[in-house]
């Protein structure tokens, strides 16, 4: 799907841009692979790992609409990863998030349609579902852009989708190089928020594989969900620490005691597969009759039972002490 084709990566230059890149150079070979951000220092330090001859690099913005305008010129498939994604640095900073999370959805999707882009993908968050802090309301309004871009596209072959994961592990800014820092630092206790509280946990590879294989099965405003473990909260620090002692600090503001990825009120659009769930758009689009039931590659799956709800507290698969530190050790 990807060999001669021109790939953009907005946010490319953070944790998932990156490994996206690895798998995309090993796997295919791309005519173009666009790396997008604003940050000048982080793409300098990329291009010293990733320099082969497909690779560009565009220092830009998407919250600036003309920007984007150039970066999408002949591009096939577009990546769109960034967001302003720490959830007190939103709180803080309102407008700045709005202004990326949601104003740079927009940007992205107007400038795909003008383009004629193929596909877009929208990387999203658990955040986003029954979100209770600005940094999942932003990841929501996003999706809804996305999901809705396949009406506004009109007549135009442009295809939006959204990936909604959960925690990543080991990626910047998430808890266990929090917790490496800290003993590393020599800390004799870990902070935990609640011993009952537990997080989806996924690793950046199967992420990225997760995002390439949607790509083949998108028809368009579907957000897929994979299939992934659960961790709690007290047996990561376990197996970052066994030997330290846990002291409770109470659940911060806008934090959940366990994530969602399919709301309970979603479940009459939820269909599951294999190793996923899509949730399907709740609008209809213009001069499209979608059977979601169906993908692109063939796969089927089926509604499921009205009220369900998958969070990572009812998730049949829990990952153990033992299968946590492999995991850690695997990334």
């Amino acid at each position: 799907m990807f060999d001669n084709q021109s790939i953009l990566i907005t946010g490319g230059t953070g944790s998932f841009g990156q490994k996206y890149t690895k798998t995309i150079l090993e796997r295919y070979k791309p005519k173009r692979l666009i790396i997008l951000s604003r940050d000048e220092l982080k793409q300098y330090e990329m291009q010293q790992v990733f320099n082969d001859p497909c690779m560009r690099y565009f220092l830009g913005d998407v919250r600036d609409a003309d920007r984007m305008m150039q970066a999408f010129n002949g591009v096939d498939y577009v990546i769109h990863a960034a967001a302003i994604k720490q959830v007190p640095a939103a709180e803080y900073n309102p407008m700045e998030c709005i202004k990326t999370n949601i104003h740079g959805a927009e940007n992205v999707i107007k400038a795909a349609i003008a383009n004629k882009v193929k596909r877009v993908i929208a990387l999203s968050t658990d955040k986003a579902a029954n979100p209770i802090n600005l940094y999942g309301a932003t990841k929501l309004a996003s999706d809804k852009l996305f999901v809705a871009g396949n009406n506004i596209v009109g007549g135009g072959e442009t295809r939006f989708s959204a990936v909604r994961y959960g925690n990543v592990v080991g990626s910047r800014g998430s808890v266990v190089p929090f917790f490496k820092s800290l003993i590393a630092n020599g800390a004799t206790s870990l902070p935990i928020t609640h011993p009952d509280m537990t997080r989806f946990w996924i690793t950046l590879q199967d992420g990225v594989d997760f995002v390439l294989k949607n790509f083949s099965r998108m028809q368009g405003g579907e957000i897929f969900v994979p299939k992934i473990p659960s961790v709690r909260i007290r047996d990561l620090a376990d197996a970052c620490a066994p030997d330290l002692a846990q002291d409770i600090v109470g659940i911060r503001p806008g934090e959940k005691m366990h994530e969602i990825m399919c709301p309970g009120d979603d479940s009459h659009h939820t269909i599951e597969f294999d190793d996923h769930f899509v949730i399907t758009p709740s609008i209809t689009f213009f001069g499209l009759e979608n059977d979601y039931s169906t993908n692109k590659l063939g796969e089927t799956g089926r509604l499921v039972k009205p009220g369900f709800e998958y969070h990572s507290g009812n998730n049949p698969q829990f990952l153990s002490v033992e299968q946590i530190k492999q995991l850690d050790e695997d990334c």
